[in-house]
């Protein structure tokens, strides 16, 4: 095939993909979520579906597809038709820790995936049950210490934000809990609440609404700033473990192949929305910081998130075969 052919041919394919961003959607796409209902990625993606759908005038279904801390889903998306109509809502399980925790997993998080943008990151609240006897960070540190392996705390599966922040929180207090993984944060809550465990790192946008019941008590933030949502609720690092730090974050991507005119359609409108007045408020008063920053940059954060996590698993020795 001569050099003139190929220019015409590549010419030809991005003036279809053109044309086909300007008209999609020309009906209802389908965002994953690698996790069980009414969990943050969950909450998120819901949110922006049912903005996207007012936006485009095409329903936003989303698809949740737990299991495996986000693996199911996310193979679903990798391996699904690169035309915008298959979407994935990540977080930094799917598409940061899973690579370096599993010994193999399905899908590679950079090389089949075209990311779209970072949506928005929150920090985690370490909640525990109210019988527990611990009403600081430096009371549960005491307690832990005086009952090494007895204290239990939850995850959303193992590789999770909530399982890594509880192995970070152990090596910068240099005490041991039993770490109990779940399909999903949503049962983890379930069980924490009713007294199957102890402590659960959850996140603040699922947490609260249990906190101000009184189902359950704040401890502490991971983030470095106090959250909005919980002014009251001190950080982690100023209860009583300086430099702890630790962040859950969303991200919406698309199949490799995707074409790049609705990659980039599908940033300007994912972008409009997080940024909207109503929902970027809303998003904040639940305690997410928005983002909604360019493909390029997403890429770049996904790759420095893998380094930093792989870092973090070898040096905890964690490892799901």
């Amino acid at each position: 095939m001569n050099r003139t052919l190929v220019l015409i041919l590549g010419m030809l394919a991005l003036t279809s993909a053109g044309a086909n961003a300007q008209q999609y959607p020309s009906r209802p796409v389908r965002l994953i979520a690698p996790f069980p209902a009414t969990g943050g990625v969950d909450i998120v993606a819901r949110q922006i579906a049912q903005k996207l759908s007012d936006r485009w005038g095409q329903q936003v279904v989303v698809d949740n597809r737990p299991g495996a801390t986000g693996i199911i889903g996310t193979d679903l998306a990798a391996k699904s038709a690169p035309d915008g109509y298959t979407i994935l809502m990540g977080n930094v399980a799917t598409q940061a820790v899973n690579v370096s925790l599993y010994s193999k997993i399905p899908y590679d998080p950079v090389r089949d995936f075209a990311p779209i943008t970072l949506v928005a990151r929150v920090p985690e609240m370490l909640v525990v049950h109210p019988s527990l006897p611990a009403a600081s960070v430096k009371e549960l540190i005491a307690l832990a210490k005086a009952k090494a392996k007895q204290l239990t705390f939850g995850s959303a599966g193992s590789g999770s934000p909530p399982h890594l922040a509880g192995e970070l929180f152990q090596s910068l207090a240099n005490v041991q809990f039993v770490h109990v993984p779940y399909k999903g944060s949503a049962p983890a809550l379930t069980d924490l609440i009713g007294g199957q465990i102890n402590m659960y790192f959850a996140n603040i946008l699922s947490a609260m609404v249990h906190v101000k019941s009184g189902r359950l008590r704040a401890l502490g933030v991971t983030s470095m700033k106090r959250s909005v949502v919980a002014p009251d609720v001190p950080t982690i690092a100023e209860a009583g473990l300086p430099g702890y730090e630790e962040y859950n974050w969303y991200g919406m991507l698309a199949p490799r192949g995707t074409p790049k005119p609705l990659i980039d359609k599908l940033h300007d409108d994912v972008v409009a929305v997080v940024r909207s007045n109503d929902l970027q408020e809303r998003m904040t008063r639940d305690g997410a910081e928005v983002i909604g920053g360019t493909p390029d940059e997403f890429a770049k954060f996904i790759k420095a998130e893998i380094s930093k996590y792989a870092q973090v698993i070898k040096s905890r020795g964690l490892r799901v075969e």
